[in-house]
């Protein structure tokens, strides 16, 4: 009995794009439970390059931008927040890992620091009523009563 896995796709492209979805060709991919699966089997290749891995079977990926976006926001009942990933893994906001991106776009350092993610809209807006600027039109977020700078989040290849 031939096994499932890659193979029924590899005349295809898989890709996850900055909307948060994952496509095959330029058809997006509906099912929530292969999103999931396809978000909580990317690994990177030491080029740089992704790929999913799935038991023993693996497939090249493109990613758009960043493997991973901040679908949402959940307070954490101590003043700041604790975002929510599209493997659906949580960890906390850490307020001193976010940057600003080319057409400001929101990003925050996930995975210990390993990885980038890219703000979705409902995330951004979720956190933008914590936005401050100055005088000098420097931005930053409030958190548990501390301005954390935004800072700028360097060039792709950088």
């Amino acid at each position: 009995m031939p096994r499932a896995g890659f193979y029924t796709a590899e005349s295809g492209k898989i890709s996850f794009r900055r909307d948060g979805n994952w496509y095959s060709d330029d058809e997006r991919i509906d099912n929530p439970r292969i999103s999931l699966l396809f978000s909580r089997s990317i690994k990177r290749n030491p080029d740089g390059s992704y790929y999913l891995q799935v038991a023993e079977e693996r497939a090249p990926i493109t990613v758009e931008d960043t493997p991973y976006v901040v679908k949402a926001l959940e307070d954490d009942e101590l003043g700041g927040f604790v975002i929510v990933l599209n493997d659906e893994s949580c960890e906390p906001l850490d307020p001193t890992a976010l940057e600003i991106g080319a057409g400001h776009v929101l990003y925050a350092r996930v995975k210990g620091g390993d990885a980038r993610a890219r703000f979705l809209r409902s995330a951004y807006y979720h956190l933008s009523d914590r936005f401050e600027s100055d005088d000098a039109g420097r931005f930053y977020v409030n958190l548990r009563g501390y301005r954390y700078p935004l800072n700028s989040a360097p060039a792709p290849g950088d």
